[in-house]
C-alpha cells in the first residue's frame, strides 16, 4: 500500500498546483473582466447585425482572418459579423441575445456579487434560449427570410417544423407551455409559497433561521466561486447559535487560533451534513500552518531555475553550419573500394557471399558476409593488405560486428564531411533527450547523432594525440550542457594546466563556474590550487552523502525529487544540490608534478562520486599506465580516444587496438561497453565558443560562482615528525643542504652513503624544522635558510 501512495503523491501535488492557481483571486479578477468584456463585444455584434444582416448573412469563418480587401458593416468587424451571423441566423435567432446575459452573471459570481444564484440563473438562461427560439419559429416561421432564417433561427425554425409535423401545432403549443410552467416551478420558490398556505404552522416552525442558511449553503456548494457573507443586520436576526457561522470576518473575543480551531470544528462537525466548507477563519487572518501538507503541493514544487528567473538558454543561431546533409561518396567510389576488398579477400581464397556498403560523414563501413566455413581471424589477419589495396589509412575490421552476423571493414572516404555542432544539438534526438546530463558527441558511421547520458557513464576519459580533436571534444561536451542545463542545475570545475585552452569560459564564471573563495581565477591554473581544490570536492562530497544519509535517499535524483516536492527542511541544512561537472585537461602535467596528491582525491571522487552527482572529465595527450594507473582506469568504464601513435597507447585507453588506426580530425572511439563505436566528433571552434560564452555572461548571474568549502591542507604544516627522535645524520644532512642549497633526497643519498627510506625521512625532519620546504612535483625542495649562522641557530634551538 504505501509503494501505491507514494507513486500518487507527484500527481496530487501538481493537481494541487493547479487548483491554487484557479483558486487565486488574481484569476478570478481577470476571468470576471474577460467575460465582461465579451458580453459587451456580443451585445454590440447581435445589435449590429439587426441593422446590417442582408450584407454580413452568411458570413464564414474562412473569411474572419482575410485580409483587408473583405469588407463588413458589423460593428464587431469580422469576428462580430461572423459571430451574430452564427447565433442569430444558423443557431437561436433573437434569443441569442441571452447569451450575452449569462456571461454577465457569470462575471458577477467571479466578484461574488449576490444578486441572483448563479448556477440555477445559467442553467434556467441556456433552457429559456431553446424554448424561446422554438417559440420564435413556431409564430413567425422564416419570416421570408428576415435575419437570414427568421427571429427563432435556424434551430428555431425547423425544430418548430419538425415539432409541427410529429404532433401538430396545437401539441406544440401544449408542449411549450408545459416546459414554460416547469422552468418557472423550478426556478422560483413558488412551491414553498404554497406549501406555507397549506400548512402555515409547519412552514414556521422550519422558518427558524436554518432555512435561508440551508438554502444558500446548497447554493454555494454547487458554485466554487462564491463565497457567503451576511451583513451584522442580518446576523443580528438570527439564532445565537448560527450567528458566526457564516461570516467570513474575525470572532469578536477570540485570537487567531481559537478562530482556527473553530473553523476546523465546524469543518469536521458537518452540521447540516456537507462534507466540505467553502471557507474557513485562515482565508482573512492568513494561513494556517496546521493545513499545509507537502504532499498535496500547499505551496507547490520548488523552482531551482528561479534563481535566475529570467535566464535564457544560447540560441542555436550563434553556432555555424558546416555539413548541408549531402554526401560526399560518389557511386564510383563506392565500387570502386567493394571491387577492391572483394578481389584481395579471393586473392587469399575467401569467398563472400553479400556486400553493404553504410555511408558515414567521415568513413564508409562495407558488411562483408563470408561464405560458409570462411574463419574470421583469416580475414582480420588481412587488415593491412586491404590497406594496401584501398591506398588508404586508418583501415579497421571489426570482426564480427556485434548483434549481427556480418564482418565490418571501416574504410576513411576520399572527401570527409565536416559536422558541426549545430547541427547536432538540432537533432530530434538531443533535443527530445529525457537525460539528467545529456551529451551530444557527433555522428556514426549511420549518420545517426550520437547523444549519452553523463550520469549513467558516470566519469569519462579522453585520450588522443596532439592535434587530433581531442580539444574539440571537450568543448563539444561543454557546449551540450549549456544548451540542455539551467546554471541552477549544473556546475563546472575547470582545470586547464595549459592555461589557454579553457579561458574562455572565464565570462560564464558567475553563472556555471564554481572554485574555491580564496581563487581569483575561475579556471584552475596552478597546481597548488588544483589540489586545494580536488579536496574540497571530496568534502563536497561527504557533506553531500551526510545530506542523502539524513534524507534516507540513495542518490541525488532521489534527493532533489524529495526537495522539490518540499519534503525536506532548509533549516536541517537541506539544499538543492546541483550536478558538479569536473574538467580537467593536461591530465599527466598534473601527475608528473603533483603525483599521488592528484592521484588520491581523483580516486576517491571517481570511486565515490557518482551516486551525488560529481562527474569528472579526465582529457590526456599520454595514455601510458604510469599516468592511467589501475584504479583510474576501473572506475572510468567510459572512455573517448582520438587517434593515438602506437598500439600501446591504444591498448591502455581501450583494451585493445583501434584508436591507432584512426584518422584524426575528430575521428574517435567511444567505449561504454564491450565493442567501441566509431564516431566523428562535431565541430565547435573557438569564435562560436566566444559568442555563446558572451551570450551567456551578458545575462544576469549570480553575484559570484558557487564557492566550493575550502580544506585546511595538513601538508602545508610540514609532516607529522616527532624531532625528538632525530636521526643521527640529520645535523650533517642540513648542513650539507644549506651548503648546496638543493633540498633532495638524491643529493643526501649520495653525499652521506645512506639508503633511500633513511634519507627521505630525514627530509622530512629538516622540513618540518623548516629548513627545506614542501613538496613541489618533480622539482627539487626549495633550501630555506641561506647560510650556516641561521642553520647554527635553529639546530641550538633543537638541542
Amino acid at each position: 500500500m504505501a509503494k501505491k501512495k507514494k507513486k500518487k503523491k507527484p500527481i496530487i501535488s501538481f493537481l494541487g498546483s493547479v487548483v491554487a492557481f484557479f483558486k487565486d483571486d488574481r484569476f478570478r479578477y481577470a476571468m470576471g473582466i474577460v467575460f465582461l468584456l465579451v458580453a459587451l463585444f456580443m451585445i454590440l455584434s447581435l445589435i449590429s447585425y439587426l441593422v446590417n444582416w442582408k450584407t454580413d448573412q452568411d458570413f464564414e469563418w474562412a473569411k474572419v482572418f482575410s485580409g483587408p480587401e473583405v469588407q463588413v458593416e458589423n460593428s464587431g468587424g469580422k469576428m462580430g459579423a461572423w459571430l451574430s451571423n452564427l447565433l442569430i441566423n444558423k443557431w437561436f435567432g433573437l434569443a441569442s441575445f441571452v447569451f450575452p446575459a449569462i456571461l454577465v452573471i457569470w462575471a458577477m459570481a467571479l466578484y461574488k456579487i449576490r444578486l441572483v444564484k448563479p448556477g440555477k440563473s445559467i442553467r434556467n438562461s441556456l433552457i429559456l434560449i431553446v424554448l424561446l427560439s422554438i417559440t420564435l419559429g413556431l409564430m413567425f416561421g422564416d419570416a421570408g427570410g428576415l435575419l437570414g432564417s427568421g427571429p427563432g433561427g435556424q434551430h428555431g425554425y425547423f425544430l418548430s417544423k419538425w415539432l409541427m409535423a410529429s404532433i401538430g401545432t396545437f401539441g406544440t403549443i401544449f408542449l411549450l407551455i408545459i416546459c414554460y410552467t416547469a422552468m418557472i416551478l423550478f426556478s422560483t420558490s413558488f412551491l414553498e409559497r404554497i406549501r406555507e398556505l397549506e400548512n402555515p404552522f409547519q412552514a414556521a416552525g422550519e422558518a427558524g433561521g436554518k432555512e435561508p442558511a440551508a438554502e444558500g449553503d446548497s447554493e454555494d456548494a454547487a458554485d466554487p466561486f462564491v463565497l457567503t457573507t451576511m451583513k451584522p443586520e442580518e446576523q443580528a436576526d438570527l439564532p445565537e447559535e448560527t450567528r458566526g457561522e457564516e461570516t467570513t470576518g474575525e470572532i469578536p473575543g477570540r485570537d487567531t487560533g481559537e478562530q482556527a480551531a473553530a473553523g476546523t470544528d465546524r469543518e469536521s462537525k458537518g452540521s447540516d451534513g456537507r462534507d466540505d466548507v467553502e471557507m474557513t477563519i485562515e482565508d482573512v487572518s492568513g494561513t494556517n500552518p496546521n493545513d499545509f501538507n507537502p504532499d498535496e503541493g500547499a505551496l507547490g514544487e520548488y523552482d531551482p531555475t528561479l534563481d535566475l528567473p529570467k535566464y535564457q538558454y544560447p540560441p542555436l543561431s550563434l553556432l555555424k553550419e558546416y555539413d548541408h546533409g549531402d554526401t560526399t561518396v560518389t557511386n564510383e567510389e563506392l565500387i570502386s573500394n567493394k571491387n577492391r576488398i572483394v578481389e584481395t579477400l579471393s586473392n587469399y581464397n575467401i569467398k563472400i557471399d553479400k556486400i553493404k556498403a553504410t555511408i558515414g560523414p567521415t568513413v564508409t563501413l562495407y558488411e562483408i558476409v563470408p561464405a560458409p566455413g570462411i574463419r574470421i581471424s583469416k580475414i582480420k589477419n588481412l587488415e593491412d593488405d586491404i590497406a594496401l589495396s584501398l591506398s588508404a589509412l586508418g583501415i579497421r575490421i571489426i570482426a564480427p560486428i556485434p548483434g549481427k552476423g556480418t564482418i565490418g571493414i571501416e574504410v576513411p572516404n576520399q572527401n570527409p564531411r565536416i559536422v558541426s555542432m549545430k547541427s547536432i544539438l538540432a537533432s530530434k534526438k538531443f533535443q527530445d533527450a529525457e537525460m539528467e546530463l545529456a551529451i551530444a558527441l557527433g555522428k556514426t558511421i549511420s549518420n545517426e547523432t550520437f547523444v549519452f547520458d553523463l550520469t549513467k557513464m558516470p566519469h569519462l576519459l579522453v585520450a588522443g594525440a596532439t592535434g587530433q580533436g581531442k580539444s574539440v571534444g571537450l568543448n563539444a561536451i561543454i557546449a551540450s550542457l549549456l544548451f540542455k542545463k539551467h546554471p541552477a542545475q549544473l556546475k563546472f570545475v575547470m582545470i586547464d594546466p595549459k592555461k589557454v585552452e579553457l579561458s574562455l569560459y572565464t565570462k560564464i564564471e558567475r553563472h556555471y563556474l564554481a572554485k574555491l573563495p580564496e581563487s581569483e581565477e575561475a579556471i584552475i591554473t596552478d597546481t597548488q590550487q588544483v589540489i586545494h581544490t580536488l579536496n574540497s570536492l571530496c568534502a563536497e562530497m561527504d557533506d553531500r552523502y551526510n545530506l542523502l544519509k539524513a534524507a534516507q535517499v540513495r542518490n541525488i535524483k532521489e534527493y532533489n525529487t524529495k526537495f522539490i516536492n518540499r519534503k525536506l527542511n532548509p533549516n536541517k541544512g537541506h539544499r538543492y544540490l546541483p550536478f558538479i561537472v569536473v574538467i580537467i585537461d593536461e591530465f599527466a602535467d598534473l601527475i608528473m608534478t603533483a603525483g599521488r596528491e592528484i592521484e588520491h582525491p581523483i580516486s576517491r571522487l571517481a570511486q565515490l562520486a557518482r551516486a551525488i552527482g560529481i562527474h569528472l572529465i579526465i582529457a590526456t595527450q599520454r595514455p601510458t599506465t604510469n599516468i592511467i594507473t589501475g584504479v583510474i582506469k576501473a572506475n572510468f568504464p567510459a572512455r573517448i580516444a582520438f587517434r593515438v601513435t602506437s598500439m600501446i597507447d591504444s591498448r591502455t585507453i581501450l583494451d585493445g587496438s583501434g584508436a591507432d588506426q584512426l584518422i584524426g580530425r575528430g575521428d574517435m572511439l567511444f567505449l561504454s561497453s564491450s565493442e567501441p563505436i566509431r564516431l566523428q566528433c562535431a565541430l565547435i571552434d573557438g569564435p562560436e565558443i566566444e559568442d555563446v560564452t558572451d551570450f551567456i555572461g551578458q545575462q544576469k548571474g549570480y553575484p559570484t560562482a558557487m564557492m566550493l568549502n575550502p580544506v585546511e591542507d595538513g601538508g602545508s604544516a610540514g609532516p607529522d615528525v616527532d624531532l625528538d627522535k632525530r636521526d643521527d645524520k640529520f645535523e650533517e644532512a642540513a648542513r650539507l643542504v644549506v651548503q648546496h642549497q638543493q633540498g633532495s633526497t638524491s643529493l643526501i643519498q649520495r653525499k652521506l652513503s645512506l639508503g633511500y627510506n633513511r634519507a627521505g625521512r630525514i627530509v622530512d625532519q629538516l622540513e618540518a624544522t623548516g629548513i627545506l620546504g614542501p613538496f613541489e612535483g618533480s622539482k627539487a625542495r626549495q633550501v630555506l635558510v641561506q647560510d650556516e649562522f641561521s642553520l647554527e641557530q635553529i639546530l641550538s634551538k633543537l638541542s
